[in-house]
């Protein structure tokens, strides 16, 4: 909850709708506020009117007939809610003595709006109506003024909200873009209907990506460099060990001549798995093209064969195997199956079982190595995939490359891969890579 507070907290886009919204409610307010005073206003005006245009119709002092009677001489147009007084200077001295116009009048605690006019034989009418019903009409024709209003704010707020985030939506495609991007994928951001203000946050991500392409490939250039200059020394070394080897030595020397070649044994795999990493993390130099995926693994199998037959593992395919046509370059499918095949069969028990099989899904081609070794544990299966992790317990050594090699390797031909407990035996590992039937283009 207060990591969603503090992401608000940060948002321009919540707070320019906050403010915009405020904005817009402040107008509404005092826009409605001064319109209900002046339609109210121009009510009463209207009335007053309305009182001056009654008053000018009589040309003489109403008679019983023509009104009714109320006290005598006073009679009330119901229509209209007017009341109409012939005034006498005897019994209305006050109301007599005003001038002729518009006067507010106080009448036995009731307030009166009044209208005085002298006829041409100088008798005197006064046309009143109630003040409150006179502010009762003001008000409600006020109130019907601010209806539209009342309607078109919260629309409007509506819009000024999906404005805000359709404004705002460049910078979230922009968010994906690069969010979906691989590790290595490190081309300029399109600055195509992007908004003029934040071109140059865009332009210095763009120039950033520049730096970093170049850093990553000083890097990747060092390596397989510092790879291939060290292949001569150690295949020089290899060969001055085998030598060493067929001479004539005790038991004590020969014990460490052996452990002399395994360790320079180890050192030529590092050096091969460090070239084969570079290479996976370096964009390819051919184009991509459909490769038989079963006719690599038939390849693979032929070169793993006395590797498996050295430790006694039964190797094969699945006998429900199909072929399937793979876009990518032949030497990343192949460093990916060889890759997983030698971590099988070494990594797995002596006598065991890795059977390789290629399915068909809607969408992938699944190739399949599993074994039915001790397997890997859950809370190694992520981090294998990092360079020179090793999992802890293994008595084979490794550089702890293997995975990461066909890791990048997978996600630069935009496909997925999987570390799941085997189905077909009681221990092992089975590893599914996903290649994608409808690849990047």
């Amino acid at each position: 909850m207060d990591g969603s507070k503090k992401q608000l907290n940060r948002s321009i886009q919540f707070w320019l709708s906050v403010y915009l919204s405020a904005a817009i409610l402040l107008v509404a307010v005092v826009t409605g506020a001064l319109s209900f005073l002046f339609a109210f206003d121009e009510a009463h005006e209207l009335q007053d009117e309305s009182l001056r245009q009654t008053a000018s119709l009589i040309d003489h002092v109403p008679s019983a007939d023509e009104i009714i009677l109320v006290n005598g001489n006073r009679g009330s147009d119901t229509d209209s809610d007017l009341l109409i007084l012939n005034l006498n200077p005897f019994s209305d001295p006050v109301l007599f003595g005003l001038v002729d116009g518009l006067h507010t009048l106080d009448q036995s605690g009731t307030k009166y709006r009044a209208f005085i006019r002298t006829l041409p034989d100088t008798a005197r009418i006064a046309i009143l109506q109630k003040t409150e019903l006179r502010d009762e009409i003001a008000n409600d024709s006020a109130i019907r003024t601010l209806l539209p209003l009342l309607i078109l704010v919260p629309i409007l707020l509506l819009v000024v909200t999906w404005l805000v985030r359709k404004i705002f939506l460049p910078i979230g495609v922009l968010a994906q873009e690069i969010d979906s991007r691989g590790d290595l994928e490190l081309h300029a951001v399109p600055e195509e209907n992007l908004p003029r203000e934040i071109q140059p946050f865009v332009h210095a991500i763009n120039r950033l990506f520049v730096r970093v392409a170049q850093s990553v490939q000083n890097q990747q250039r060092f390596l397989a460099d510092a790879a291939h200059e060290l292949r001569s020394p150690i295949a020089a070394l290899s060969l001055q060990a085998e030598r060493l080897s067929a001479c004539d030595l005790n038991p004590e020397a020969r014990e460490r001549t052996v452990r002399l070649q395994k360790g320079i044994e180890r050192s030529r795999r590092l050096l091969g798995q460090l070239l084969s990493m570079a290479r996976a993390q370096s964009d390819p130099v051919v184009e991509r093209g459909p490769i038989s995926l079963l006719g690599v693994c038939t390849h693979v199998l032929e070169d793993a064969m006395p590797l498996a037959q050295a430790k006694g593992v039964d190797l094969g395919m699945d006998e429900d195997t199909q072929d399937a046509l793979v876009h990518a370059e032949e030497t990343e499918v192949l460093l990916i199956v060889r890759n997983l095949v030698d971590n099988a069969i070494r990594y797995g028990r002596t006598g065991g079982m890795v059977d390789l099989g290629i399915h068909h899904e809607p969408d992938w081609v699944v190739f399949t190595v599993e074994d039915n070794g001790s397997g890997i544990a859950q809370v190694d299966r992520q981090r294998v995939f990092d360079p020179f992790f090793r999992v802890s317990g293994l008595e084979q050594t490794g550089s702890g490359l293997g995975l990461a090699i066909v890791k990048g390797l997978v996600d630069g031909l935009g496909g997925k891969i999987e570390l799941l407990d085997s189905s077909r035996f009681s221990t092992g590992l089975v590893v599914k890579v996903y290649f994608s039937k409808h690849p990047k283009s």
